[in-house]
């Protein structure tokens, strides 16, 4: 890690440092090492802000070299905004985080993902419903994205873990502190499986306040946001507005209109989000768009088997009669046609008269 960066994470672990004070001390100093050795004179001149001076003056007390060793001895990654390796997806929302601590083996660059939200007083067929969708999204290798809470949030990550993709967990407090604590297991699974996420220093506590803040995070590692169930005053409601000033797709998953806890869902369809009652209708959002359609398609293709890659590279070449396949590729016709119709459900191949078989170009996600 060179010398600046370490300068970069002192800088932005200092409490009060956001996107705008960070880039109005840089633009003043040019340089994060310059702001550690600099008077307090001068990083008011800078700031304006008495409070946030106080707070740099005390920070410059600790050493950022030994704060870097304790990150690598708890094998934590860091990402600053200016790194190629921050993603360009949620560089480009308003306020973004300074840094992005992580910790696991999932790599955020360019990862289709859906982001999976709601109440942490879920109910049983919310929690159904959260893993069910996340699990379908999973084992279309695409990458589910949550907060790690109670409820709606848990259940959105083992579902994901369940299939074949991975999933994201973005945390309200530094990356080292778990929360719930009921979580424990599951944090470390993510952590092994997944990829933990956070932008605050380690061993910043749970805050209440961090937690409408994380979630901008949230809907901006998506391209979209499934809002699975939520009351009125839901803080999942507050990730959708992000997701909309963000310019995401925002869906929600309709419940019980009878039921408090699905008010502020069904809300959101009043509203124009669109609903989803099974993972089709998430992703058939994106199949009118050719970059999103494009990394859809390579996403189910990563998420395949090893019997069905052998068998869509063949099918991809040139349209396959079905006892062509069995015969060149020396397969059982029942397991052949198990094979086919996982290949069509995921949206990769067409069947054609003739008991033909060819690679799906358009319309990827458009229902069977």
């Amino acid at each position: 890690m060179n010398r600046e960066k370490v300068f970069k994470i002192w800088l932005s672990s200092v409490v009060g440092i956001g996107y705008k004070s960070y880039f109005q001390l840089m633009e003043f100093f040019k340089k994060a090492e310059e702001i550690y050795r600099a008077k307090e004179i001068d990083i008011f001149k800078a700031t304006g802000k008495k409070n946030l001076t106080e707070k740099i003056v005390e920070a410059q007390k600790l050493n950022p070299f030994e704060y870097v060793e304790r990150l690598q001895k708890l094998k934590v990654s860091v990402y600053t905004l200016e790194e190629e390796e921050y993603p360009s997806i949620l560089r480009e929302i308003h306020n973004p985080p300074v840094v992005l601590y992580l910790k696991g083996r999932l790599n955020l660059k360019d990862k289709f993902s859906i982001a999976m939200v709601g109440s942490r007083k879920a109910t049983y067929y919310g929690k159904q419903m959260a893993q069910k969708l996340s699990y379908d999204l999973s084992e279309r290798g695409i990458t589910v994205v949550s907060g790690l809470a109670r409820g709606i949030d848990t259940y959105s990550h083992l579902g994901a873990l369940k299939g074949r993709g991975s999933t994201i967990a973005v945390l309200g407090c530094g990356i080292n502190v778990v929360y719930p604590t009921e979580n424990k297991k599951l944090m470390e699974q993510i952590g092994e499986e997944g990829l933990l996420v956070s932008e605050y220093p380690l061993d910043y506590p749970p805050l209440s306040q961090n937690f409408p803040l994380r979630n901008r995070i949230i809907s901006g590692l998506s391209q979209g946001v499934v809002v699975v169930e939520a009351g009125a005053k839901s803080g999942a409601l507050i990730t959708a507005q992000f997701a909309l000033e963000q310019g995401r797709e925002v869906f929600a998953v309709p419940g019980n209109v009878t039921s408090a806890y699905s008010a502020g869902t069904n809300d959101l369809i009043k509203q124009g989000a669109k609903i989803v009652t099974q993972v089709e209708d998430i992703l058939e959002e994106f199949s009118f768009r050719e970059d999103l359609r494009m990394a859809l398609t390579e996403n189910e293709e990563l998420s395949l088997t090893e019997d069905e890659k052998v068998v869509y590279e063949f099918i991809k070449e040139a349209p396959r009669d079905v006892e062509e396949i069995s015969y060149t590729l020396n397969m059982k016709m029942s397991k052949l046609n198990s094979i086919l119709t996982s290949l069509m459900l995921k949206g990769l191949i067409d069947r054609l008269p003739g008991n033909k078989y060819t690679k799906k170009i358009f319309d990827n996600y458009k229902k069977l």
